[in-house]
């Protein structure tokens, strides 16, 4: 998608849940990992995470800039734009929008590390590498071995 069709995009949502027109940046931000999209107030601006629009259905991605437009039309009428707030709470309801985003398909089949300990054979998978001179097995207190 194109910036242009981005922001054409973003500005007809905004008109069509909101009865406001969009009038501030909006761009790709190819960095945000866990997170489908962010509102930056103090440059009221948009970002969006391009991954939810390639791995899941574009339904989502309308999701994801309706979330980030009820930040973004709360923050200029000057009320509570927080995901704690009752006005967001309540706006959210109102235009259909989710409160968190789905998590994308690659990020939950992550490689895990898988450590086996030498003594008893008890598994330990891991998201995060740990350091095998620290950690022993909580079972038997024998060293571990990372398994490839």
């Amino acid at each position: 998608m194109e910036q242009y069709e981005l922001e054409q995009l973003v500005n007809t949502l905004s008109l069509k849940f909101f009865d406001k027109p969009y009038v501030d940046a909006v761009s790709f931000n190819k960095r945000l990992r866990t997170t489908g999209g962010r509102y930056l107030p103090v440059d009221r601006k948009i970002e969006l995470n391009p991954k939810y629009l390639q791995e899941l259905d574009i339904e989502e991605f309308y999701g994801i800039i309706k979330h980030e437009l009820c930040h973004y039309h709360l923050h200029i009428e000057g009320k509570g734009y927080n995901h704690g707030d009752p006005e967001f709470k309540k706006i959210l309801k109102q235009t259909g929008s989710p409160r968190h985003c789905k998590p994308l398909p690659t990020m939950i089949n992550k490689p895990l590390h898988m450590y086996k300990c030498t003594s008893c054979g008890q598994k330990y998978p891991r998201k995060r590498r740990i350091n095998l001179n620290k950690y022993r097995c909580g079972k038997c207190a024998g060293k571990l071995k990372e398994l490839q």
